[in-house]
């Protein structure tokens, strides 16, 4: 927690939403454009069509030309990264290898942005700011399966889904050329602002094609992954294997299989035991807003979080004391976004589609209060704290 709030505020949301894009293209996604004429696969019940598609022979590789769209944060709202290929959209290209390893370039009037990644180590290089992320991914479990689950497997888990979100059925379409299939999911209840997910298919490769989500109320998307072309095949290890200026600055985000780096993994939990733990006063109360409190926990040895309700519309509460070099005023992760008010105190604020994010401090302990909620509802947590 230390490292992410010693990062300056736009070096942050790049790095969110890079680890975002990265986790999405290690999963496999080269993204397509739907639409568009074309063959369209047959139609099937959504269970026979993801065990199909799971099935289906592994490509030795994929490439593809793509589209990034990101409406997520407000115009103006992060000051020097209106150029940022991550902040404002991006066009690019995508490669992917069977054996893990894989690399994302979108380009900006700004520079590239580079997400590289094996199955190991993965680097996130911004050319807006010079910067690099590196970061050593969570080690992958040994495959243990004797092949894909069954229709029947794969109904039982839409089953539990459905408790909690509604699932479309498998939409047949054609995707950049591709038959393909389409599915919708969306939250029944403890959403928070999302909307929806879209994400869509090859119905003969089984790789994922389009990746898009929604805020409520929208019928565009706030973030979207998407391509022009797509080809399966070899790919040459120059596509993959990408390094960094070597002039770049270099931030190390240490080690994500067991935590952060430097950071002790284990926690203290329960209220007692973390206002014992800690030498700042501890604001958690029993309820927030009317959602009671899940769990409260000490991370790290100094940071406690916090967090209220369930699912998408929890909130998440953090205190941390506050650090002598911002005595003079509030220099944490936020402070360069625009203030409000919270009864005598100035706190910083960032706004989006999908939630919102404030900061403040308070009696010499620094807050940062986060959900996916509206700034309204989210200023009024952060005031009922007191």
């Amino acid at each position: 927690m230390k490292l992410f709030r010693t990062l300056p505020t736009s070096r942050l949301i790049v790095l969110l939403v890079s680890v975002a894009a990265l986790a999405a293209a290690a999963a496999g996604f080269a993204v397509a454009a739907s639409g568009g004429g074309g063959d369209t696969p047959p139609a099937k019940p959504l269970p026979q069509a993801i065990h199909d598609s799971l099935a289906a022979p592994k490509p030795q590789g994929i490439s593809a030309d793509i589209v990034f769209t990101n409406k997520l944060f407000p115009s103006g709202a992060l000051l020097g990264q209106a150029g940022s290929a991550l902040m404002s959209g991006a066009t690019g290209r995508f490669w992917a290898t069977n054996d893990g390893r894989g690399r994302l370039e979108l380009q900006s009037s700004a520079g590239d942005v580079q997400v590289v990644w094996n199955t190991e180590k993965a680097t996130v290089y911004d050319a807006s700011s010079n910067t690099v992320y590196r970061f050593t991914l969570p080690a992958k479990k040994p495959d243990t399966s004797s092949g894909p689950p069954t229709v029947a497997e794969i109904s039982d888990f839409l089953s539990k889904i459905a408790e909690k979100a509604t699932v479309s059925g498998a939409q047949p379409a054609n995707v950049a050329g591709q038959p393909a299939y389409t599915v919708e999911v969306s939250p029944k209840h403890d959403g928070g602002l999302l909307g929806s997910v879209q994400l869509a298919w090859d119905a003969a490769q089984g790789i994922p094609l389009r990746v898009a989500v929604y805020a409520q109320g929208n019928s565009s998307p706030v973030l979207e992954l998407k391509a022009t072309n797509i080809s399966y095949g070899p790919i040459a290890d120059g596509d993959v294997n990408v390094a960094p200026p070597a002039g770049a600055k270099v931030v190390d985000l240490g080690d994500h299989s067991g935590g952060v780096a430097g950071h002790d993994a284990s926690t203290v939990s329960g209220l007692d035991a973390v206002t014992a733990a800690t030498d700042f006063p501890v604001t958690a109360p029993d309820t927030l807003v009317g959602l009671p409190r899940k769990d409260v926990r000490l991370v790290g040895g100094k940071t406690v979080l916090a967090v209220y309700g369930q699912g998408l519309g929890a909130i998440v509460l953090v205190e941390s004391k506050a650090s002598d070099t911002a005595a003079h005023g509030n220099t944490g992760m936020l402070s360069g976004l625009p203030t409000v008010a919270l009864d005598g105190v100035t706190a910083h604020e960032l706004a989006t589609q999908l939630g919102t994010v404030v900061e403040w401090r308070r009696g010499g302990v620094d807050f940062v209060l986060a959900g996916s909620l509206p700034p309204a509802a989210a200023e009024a947590a952060a005031r009922s704290l007191g």
